[in-house]
């Protein structure tokens, strides 16, 4: 291959990867063609990318990118796999994959253009992704209010209007 067609072909791939610098690596070499095409089919539905490039030219584009520590990834047959919600949506889906197709395997990845372990990407998957987390804040935000309000409007606020009540009659009568 030619040296301009390699710059092409890198060119493109920057192109395809849209500034994003998570990114996951896996090795699909041992897939059947028809599960390839329903694995990718499927991860296209969710706004996933799959692309199967040579490896010295995947890994230029990503040390072009800032994304560092990757290269030892890039061994035998590589696939990219980048996009969706955000990189904790993204290795769930892939490691509900690996699951589902057995020759399918995780070999790591990248995080905020940070190296990942294949270890490290099933723990990513195992937490709580975006939503989930935005979830929590929100929860933690309102609960002293809501606290507050049960307090006002369950026993406690009885006995705060009985006080009240006892108050003024002391009031009243001195």
């Amino acid at each position: 291959m030619s040296k301009k067609i390699k710059e092409m072909v890198m060119n493109e791939i920057d192109r395809e990867l849209a500034g994003c610098r998570d990114v996951l690596l896996v090795d699909a070499s041992k897939v059947d063609a028809i599960t390839t095409n329903r694995w990718r089919a499927a991860l296209r539905a969710k706004q996933i990318h799959a692309l199967t490039v040579k490896n010295t030219l995947a890994r230029k584009t990503l040390e072009n990118k800032g994304v560092s520590g990757v290269e030892s990834l890039f061994v035998g047959p590589t696939t990219l796999i980048w996009g969706g919600e955000d990189i904790v949506s993204l290795s769930k889906e892939i490691a509900k994959w690996v699951k589902e197709i057995e020759p399918l395997t995780i070999k790591g990845g990248a995080l905020d253009g940070q190296a990942l372990s294949s270890d490290d990407v099933d723990q990513l998957s195992k937490s709580p992704g975006r939503i989930e987390l935005l979830g929590q804040i929100v929860t933690l935000i309102l609960s002293p209010g809501a606290r507050l309000a049960g307090a006002l409007l369950g026993p406690g606020g009885t006995i705060s209007g009985q006080a009240k009540a006892l108050a003024e009659k002391d009031e009243a009568s001195a």
